[in-house]
């Protein structure tokens, strides 16, 4: 096994190897994990320059296939070095809790290399298998305190990675019968050969859901700002920076290897990502729970992404070639910062938690004001994720916004409505701004409203232990590190292999000009929103009206109602009507008749159990539910032997 089946598969044996370790020793175990990730971490750093490729060819139909260009050796290494962080940390985190953590690190380890093994792959068929298998290992983190909330979450964010693998796995038959390959390599020649266009947008439309589904993508958004809470922080690091980014991953190697010049398809993308950046953003602004609000967040800046991904395929489409490498170079970038901005972020939030055991803005309020470390650490990350020169979602955003600047001057799409969606994108940057800076302010600049609580908060002004402060300090210096435009031109080359991009100039005028604008924004909805609107009689309040619940308004009602009594309906429709189709063919063309029987004592024994198997077979055949029952069987057996020789062969 070469080096990239080291990074895939070995986490999951030392995921079997810690779990049993947990049984007999902890410390054993802990260490174990933490030597496992810094162990994958190593091995990634290795990708860059060594490039290796592997192949499993007698799996499935086709074989799994793994490549290491630019891009994937970049997110391979940012997934090993959050795996690390959030491990050294979660260590602290669990010291008061014994249950279930045996059972969290084997699923941690096992997401790990499902991770990697998405992050690697060489064509969709093979990225959605670790897709699936990351998908039902993750649902483990959510459910993880085993609460009513964490209960109803998890199920939330399972049906919905169930809906939206079925559906990306639909999309994936349609795009291979259309071109014949999933290797990315080969889908652009593919396409371009393809017969129906109808039946090619379709497909991508279908892995645009499965994918959106883990990304958080409007509408489809709704398991993230609820999963997020009642997850264990060190387990919402990796939700929001990483396995958001795996559904990411999915869309933009589609859309770069599949439907570059579909502008149809660049449109759709767009639209919901404005969406789901504007309403994220909104969402996290009226939130008052310090990790539902880093949730919204997330939401959001996965917005911003898909804004960046749209843009790359209108600019396309129309030829403008300084547009598309634009956008897709601050998406690749932004999908880096926010992965590691969300690090430090919620690593931070569960410094509080741990010290706490609290999430409401009210009761967590003033804790941070003597904490030199938690405070520098979570203003990097604030400053980061708002867009603010010198730190690195500066730069990411503003290609971002230059990518749709592009587009208006060149006229790639609708100019009036790009002139709008552009406001959107600065306005998005303002809510982003203006509730960090609630956030920030409210834990580590404002006192709590009872004096014996904010005495106790200011006691101890150490509220984690050394190999913490090290994991939570030292994500955040990536914030300083990658605000540099230096670093970040050369990082999007490496990643897009476009070398016009070392010649973005981040700092002139009229690129300054839109995020001071962003900043401006920010600054006035926190005065005038915020502070008189949001805050009211010293107390953070959620105006933001219940009803308004998608999951709540629409998709439980509609599945667990009315789905359900129209399938209750239909089903007991056709049983009811075959049952009286026979009924009626039994008392007309198959009338039965009298029949002398003969003496029962004369039956021999054979007789009398052909006669009670032929009534009892009778009336079973007789049922349309048993029918039914049978034919489903059947399927069963059916797709178990083509499973077996699947393997087999």
């Amino acid at each position: 096994m070469n080096l990239v089946g080291m990074i895939v598969f070995a986490p999951m044996a030392g995921g079997l190897l810690a779990y049993v370790c947990g049984r007999w020793k902890e410390k054993v175990r802990d260490i174990l994990v933490c030597a496992v990730c810094a162990a994958v971490l190593l091995m990634t750093l290795a990708l860059p320059a060594l490039r290796p490729s592997m192949e499993i060819g007698d799996v499935l139909f086709g074989g799994l296939h793994f490549v290491t260009d630019g891009f994937r050796a970049v997110y391979a290494i940012i997934t090993a070095v959050m795996w690390l962080g959030t491990s050294v940390f979660a260590i602290e985190y669990f010291k008061e809790e014994r249950e279930n953590l045996n059972r969290y690190w084997l699923f941690i380890l096992v997401t790990l290399g499902a991770t990697e093994g998405v992050m690697l792959s060489a064509d969709l068929m093979t990225a959605f298998v670790f897709f699936e298998i990351l998908s039902f290992t993750s649902f483990t983190w959510v459910i993880h305190e085993e609460t009513k909330e964490a209960i109803r979450a998890g199920y939330t964010y399972l049906f919905i990675a169930v809906i939206g693998g079925l559906v990306l796995f639909m999309g994936l038959l349609m795009l291979y019968h259309q071109t014949g390959t999933l290797a990315f390599a080969e889908l652009p020649s593919a396409v371009k050969t393809a017969g129906s266009r109808t039946e090619l947008l379709a497909a991508g439309f279908c892995i645009l859901f499965g994918f959106g589904c883990k990304a958080g993508m409007f509408p489809v958004h709704v398991w993230l700002p609820k999963a997020h809470p009642v997850a264990p922080s060190p387990a919402s690091a990796l939700l929001s920076g990483i396995l958001t980014k795996v559904g990411i991953y999915g869309i933009l190697m589609t859309t770069m290897n599949a439907f570059t010049g579909e502008k149809l398809f660049g449109e759709v993308v767009l639209l919901l990502g404005v969406v789901t950046m504007f309403l994220g953003a909104l969402l996290a602004l009226f939130s008052v729970n310090l990790k539902r609000t880093l949730a919204c967040s997330s939401m959001s800046q996965i917005g911003f992404i898909l804004t960046g991904t749209g843009m790359y395929t209108l600019n396309c489409a129309a030829g403008i070639e300084e547009g598309h490498i634009l956008a897709i170079s601050g998406t690749m970038l932004h999908m880096v910062n926010h992965s590691l901005i969300k690090l430090t972020l919620f690593m931070a939030a569960g410094v509080v938690v741990m010290n706490l055991h609290a999430l409401t803005l009210d009761d967590i309020r003033g804790y941070g004001r003597n904490k030199l470390f938690l405070k520098i650490a979570f203003a990097l990350g604030a400053l980061g994720i708002s867009g603010v020169p010198l730190f690195n979602g500066y730069i990411s955003k503003t290609l971002l916004h230059e990518g749709i600047v592009e587009g208006i001057h060149e006229a790639a799409w609708n100019p009036a409505l790009l002139k709008c969606i552009e406001w959107i994108f600065l306005i998005s940057g303002g809510l982003t701004f203006a509730y960090m800076l609630k956030l920030f302010i409210c834990v580590f600049v404002q006192k709590n409203t009872d004096p014996e609580v904010q005495k106790k908060f200011d006691e101890n002004s150490t509220c984690m232990n050394l190999f913490s402060t090290l994991s939570v300090a030292g994500s955040s210096i990536f914030m300083v590190i990658l605000g540099q435009p230096f670093v970040m031109t050369h990082l999007a080359s490496f990643m897009t292999g476009e070398e016009e991009i070392l010649h973005f100039h981040a700092f002139t005028l009229a690129n300054l000009k839109g995020g001071l604008i962003s900043l401006c924004i920010g600054a006035l909805v926190y005065v005038f929103v915020v502070r008189r609107v949001l805050y009211r009689n010293k107390s953070y309040v959620n105006l933001w009206p219940e009803k308004l619940d998608l999951e709540n308004l629409v998709y439980r009602p509609v599945l667990t109602k009315y789905l359900v009594f129209a399938g209750a309906v239909v089903g007991r429709l056709l049983s009811d009507s075959l049952d009286g189709l026979l009924l009626l063919l039994r008392r007309t063309l198959f009338r039965q008749r009298k029949v002398l029987r003969p003496d029962r004592k004369r039956l021999n024994f054979i007789k009398k159990g052909m006669m009670a198997t032929s009534e009892m077979t009778e009336s079973l055949l007789s049922n349309f539910s048993f029918a039914m029952m049978m034919t489903c069987i059947g399927i069963l057996i059916i797709l178990g032997t083509l499973v077996t020789l699947t393997v087999i062969l």
